[in-house]
């Protein structure tokens, strides 16, 4: 008789209820930080917010910088989540071939959207750095922001060739920049041929950046454009990486 597969055991009544009572702090906090900002995050004032002490916060978060880990992790992953399923939308809708920029420019406006829609979240992952918080090296934030890093490579390089990328047309790049590369993670943008990484930490930065500006409100004066500039600027920008990168 064939062997039975292994079934996973299901979470007990004790790990539901620590689950469900970490989603309910998380969701707190997030108020929290929805209300006043970042920089107020307070473990007292979650705490209070859910009747409940301190001291019972730190059963689930043994100091605040667990809890703003936990915290950045869950809006990156919020944030992959939301460009994926718009991937994929355009995925099916897609012919083989090498990307185009209307494929990057629905994903690009996805990310601008979610910005928008949860500012005081993304200030969390790309505004002034907490007071006294450091990131665990390697950790789950680490993994959450390459997750959505891989998502930005795809659209912008799937259907190319190795070879294809490592001939991309960029300025000459030094010596010690071609080792530092070669040092990252695959996942972290170390499985790209030089050439290409430099072109997509450019394109990261220059898409990035255009969301921070608007998010930090420093192009309110665009009025109801700002989406059109957006629109525009990708578009330029993933046209000429395209054609840096020769033919197969």
């Amino acid at each position: 008789m064939p062997a039975e597969r292994p079934t996973s055991t299901p979470p007990s009544l004790r790990e539901r209820r620590r689950a469900a009572a970490v989603r309910e702090i998380l969701d707190a906090a997030e108020e929290h930080i929805a209300l006043n900002g970042p920089a107020a995050l307070s473990l007292r004032a979650v705490a209070r917010s859910l009747g409940m002490t301190v001291q019972a916060l730190y059963h689930y978060f043994p100091n605040r910088d667990a809890l703003v880990t936990a915290l950045i992790a869950k809006a990156y992953d919020d944030l992959a989540d939301a460009l994926q399923v718009t991937a994929d939308a355009v995925a099916e809708d897609a012919v083989d071939g090498p990307p185009s920029s209307a494929r990057l420019l629905v994903v690009a406006g996805a990310y601008r959207d979610w910005g928008i829609t949860h500012p005081e979240r993304f200030q969390l992952l790309y505004g002034t750095p907490l007071r006294y918080y450091a990131a665990p090296v390697e950790g789950p934030t680490t993994r959450a922001v390459r997750r959505m890093g891989a998502i930005f490579q795809r659209e912008l390089f799937g259907g190319f060739t190795a070879a294809q990328l490592a001939a991309a047309d960029v300025p000459p790049l030094s010596a010690s920049f071609r080792e530092h590369l070669a040092l990252l993670p695959a996942n972290a943008q170390g499985d790209l041929p030089s050439a290409a990484a430099s072109l997509f930490f450019g394109a990261w930065g220059h898409l990035h950046g255009l969301v921070v500006l608007e998010v930090f409100g420093h192009t309110g004066f665009l009025g109801e454009h700002q989406a059109e500039v957006f629109a525009s600027s990708v578009r330029m920008m993933a046209e000429d990486i395209h054609r840096r990168i020769p033919a197969a």
